[in-house]
């Protein structure tokens, strides 16, 4: 006679079904958490690389004003070269831009402007550095005036120094209505701040010579005379 096995069939325990779904939840954690740490990693790399190209497209836009400078004695209300190191922070002079510089669709065939670098207050509470330019002889346009150009957020730093043939490096320039020869500008630009807590910052002090010369009245007023 024989005896047939009775076929016992397997079945989990709820603990082990509650084990089983917790290392479900830890691995489904543990993924989305990396997925999270690529996609901020992503995105501050992109930022990184924007804030590069920033500094880039504002320190081309300095130098290329700087070496167009213009000055004329006689003409002190419209060639005058001014430097402020306290807030707000500024630049202004004037130069006969190339004709690459932004914002030249605006102006047309205007191409000597007063040009004004200053660090303001954006709408998002970052200070940014903003240009604003007019055509001498001419008032600035309300659009330029309300709306700047934007050439680097997040500013924690634009400080300008002159070169004084006599004192050095300062950080005024009395004389106005000359230019120095030398400028040198340092830059700083903060980072993101989500990452970790970690706010990068990339920061570049440059001298630029510059080539004009203030031209002298005398020079000026006999040209017009020979006209």
């Amino acid at each position: 006679m024989k005896f047939k096995k009775k076929s016992r069939r397997g079945a989990f325990t709820l603990v082990e079904i509650m084990i089983a779904f917790a290392i479900f939840g830890m691995i489904v954690a543990a993924i989305y958490s990396t997925w999270v740490l690529i996609l901020k990693s992503s995105r501050v790399g992109q930022e990184a690389a924007a804030q590069i190209q920033r500094e880039r497209i504002t320190v081309r836009t300095i130098e290329d004003a700087l070496t167009c400078i213009q000055s004329f004695q006689a003409s002190p209300q419209y060639y005058s070269f001014a430097i402020t190191n306290s807030d707000p922070y500024s630049l202004s002079f004037t130069a006969r831009v190339p004709g690459n510089f932004p914002r030249n669709g605006r102006f047309g065939d205007f191409n000597l402007r007063r040009l004004t670098f200053t660090v303001e207050a954006g709408p998002d509470s970052e200070r940014n550095l903003v240009l604003r330019q007019n055509p001498i002889l001419m008032e600035m346009d309300p659009d330029e005036q309300g709306t700047p150009l934007v050439l680097a957020r997040n500013v924690k730093n634009f400080a300008v120094e002159c070169l004084d043939t006599n004192q050095g490096w300062v950080t005024e320039w009395n004389d106005t209505n000359s230019i120095p020869p030398r400028l040198r500008y340092a830059l700083v630009l903060g980072g993101n701040d989500d990452f970790r807590g970690a706010a990068p910052t990339l920061g570049i002090t440059n001298v630029v010579t510059i080539r004009s010369s203030t031209m002298p009245s005398v020079v000026q007023t006999s040209r017009a005379r020979g006209q």
